[in-house]
């Protein structure tokens, strides 16, 4: 991956998610209910934890999970739920190695379509279809993964300019657009709920 992502708009914690496609995955699979730079500087601080460089399926994958569970936990959390999270990596990290023998690079390296893709994501552990369309995006805008079809096959995120997810995050500029989306989209969720009620 010879990309210079802004995700976690943490230098050290950017570096790791540019050249590691694991470090990438954890970091979208934690992107819930914590703010997005929150989630993808966590794939950072599990390798700081672990003590290692680079983060490696197989060796996420065979953890005790209770241990791995209170890496995870450890103040600051990685995440605001971290023992359930600690578990959704390693289930990640296991399929990945049951499934594509530890290299997440390999669900894309020879995928035919965007929609061969999305559907290989939306059976990752962790991921549902707004989740693997976002990373579907984020491949295809940030890091050149563009089979056949992929933006079709990313929906809304996979839109030129739409500032709708991570997959449009280059620096704080952008992060800013994307938080100001996010919010006008629960305000207009909120104002639908209130309507139906009525």
């Amino acid at each position: 991956m010879n990309v210079s992502l802004r995700l976690a708009q943490q230098p050290e914690a950017d570096e790791l998610l540019s050249r590691n496609p694991l470090a990438l995955m954890i970091g979208m699979l934690l992107d819930q209910q914590v703010p997005m730079e929150w989630a993808f500087s966590g794939s950072y601080t599990i390798a700081q934890r672990m003590g290692v460089d680079d983060l490696d399926a197989r060796e996420i994958a065979v953890q005790d999970p209770d241990a791995f569970a209170a890496l995870l936990s450890q103040k600051p959390a990685v995440h605001r739920y971290p023992a359930a999270m600690a578990k959704r990596v390693q289930q990640l990290c296991q399929y990945l190695v049951e499934h594509y023998d530890g290299d997440p690079a390999d669900l894309w390296r020879d995928v035919s379509s965007g929609r061969e893709l999305l559907k290989r994501l939306n059976e990752l552990p962790g991921f549902g279809k707004q989740k693997a369309q976002i990373f579907l995006a984020l491949l295809g805008k940030q890091l050149a993964v563009r089979p056949e079809g992929w933006r079709e096959a990313a929906g809304p995120y996979g839109e030129e300019g739409a500032y709708r997810s991570v997959a449009d995050i280059t620096g704080p500029e952008s992060l800013d657009k994307v938080r100001a989306h996010k919010q006008e989209a629960k305000r207009a969720a909120k104002k639908t709920a209130g309507t139906k009620k009525a």
